[in-house]
């Protein structure tokens, strides 16, 4: 599999590189044009260092170039063709977007992958193309098809500011907390109006690690500060609806149920924590519950991991019963907890007698 990337201007290559082919030798888009907050060339030299190239070289550096390019650690070659670029590596006309994804294809040996940017009128498309590759395959359904649509819109005016990712993490978890509040009264006008801080907060919360991605700022600390902030928000309600509950009946028992809720969280959190997120790894801190291959218990308890359930707290508040839902979280927290032991036990089971499931 070729470790080394060369970037080549683009010229109609028939057939010389795999990736979609450039469609006229003059184009009017500079190497340095920004897209999505990053000038074109450098955003591709970036996805690749993300991809696992070692060696990305670049041909005909013009200023402008040199200047997208300062700090990357790239080769600027005096290559002129791909007959000149270094042996085995993968060709690319520099006009052609690609993500990390697209980019570990290519290097799989895939025929072709990107979109190719012959006028400013592609950048559009070049944007959405790499948008799109944002989006998680396992995300739920209401995330994926409703809630994603609005944080990549949001994503891409924030792209081309100062605005970071863990800013945007904080603002999630500001509006998630004082969503948490409105629980506090627990009438239905109250409790939508922190129903829908509560999905706000779970758009906005997308938006971290779309930035992330775009702006190639992804880090440990920002993935633990958007675990615990997400926790500690749905804590914050489940608190928040107990205290309410609690003072309109004038009795402590509910307290109990939120106790149980959030205790559930948090032990669910800190042991997918110890178990996924404290070993030295690549790519996002957390994927999933399990850590060796899915089984079918993994799999539902990466189904209830998600977050389409606030849907839920929603219609539920809109009835003026969101003290319904925390009788669910009382139970639901616990036994998620108890399904992570057992995926945990039945993996080390595996492990002891030399197994593991498919990843």
């Amino acid at each position: 599999m070729t470790r080394a990337l060369a970037l080549i201007a683009p010229r109609g290559s028939g057939g010389e590189t795999r990736v979609a082919e450039s469609r006229v030798a003059e184009n009017d888009v500079p190497a340095e044009t920004p897209l999505l907050g990053l000038p074109l060339i450098r955003r591709t030299v970036l996805a690749a260092r993300r991809a696992g190239f070692t060696s990305v070289s670049v041909a005909g550096a013009t200023p402008g170039i040199r200047a997208a390019l300062e700090g990357a650690a790239v080769d600027m070659t005096e290559m002129t063709a791909a007959a000149d670029a270094p042996p085995e590596a993968l060709v690319l006309p520099w006009n052609v977007v690609v993500s990390v994804q697209d980019l570990e294809a290519l290097r799989a040996g895939a025929p072709e992958a990107g979109v190719t940017v012959d006028s400013r009128a592609d950048l559009r498309g070049a944007e959405r193309h790499l948008l799109a590759s944002l989006v998680k395959e396992t995300e739920g359904f209401m995330s994926r098809h409703f809630e994603r649509k609005i944080s990549l819109a949001v994503s891409r005016r924030l792209a081309g500011t100062s605005v970071s990712p863990n800013a945007m993490t904080l603002v999630s978890l500001t509006v998630g907390l004082v969503g948490a509040a409105f629980f506090l009264r627990p009438t239905a006008a109250s409790e939508t109006t922190g129903a829908l801080l509560f999905l706000l907060h779970s758009i906005l919360d997308g938006c971290d690690g779309e930035l992330a991605r775009l702006k190639f700022q992804e880090s440990r600390w920002g993935g633990l500060l958007d675990f615990w902030s997400d926790n500690v928000v749905h804590a914050a309600v489940f608190a928040a609806m107990a205290v309410g509950w609690s003072r309109s009946l004038g009795q402590t028992w509910p307290l109990v149920l939120g106790a149980s809720a959030v205790a559930g969280t948090f032990a669910s959190a800190y042991f997918v924590y110890r178990r996924t997120m404290t070993r030295p790894r690549e790519g996002p801190l957390y994927t999933s519950v399990a850590t060796e291959g899915e089984t079918a218990l993994s799999r539902a308890a990466d189904a209830a991991s998600r977050r389409d359930f606030i849907y839920l707290v929603l219609i539920l508040s809109a009835l003026g019963k969101a003290r319904w839902f925390l009788v669910l979280a009382a139970v639901g927290a616990p036994v998620f907890f108890l399904m992570l032991t057992a995926i945990a036990s039945a993996e080390r089971r595996r492990r002891l007698r030399g197994y593991a499931p498919p990843a």
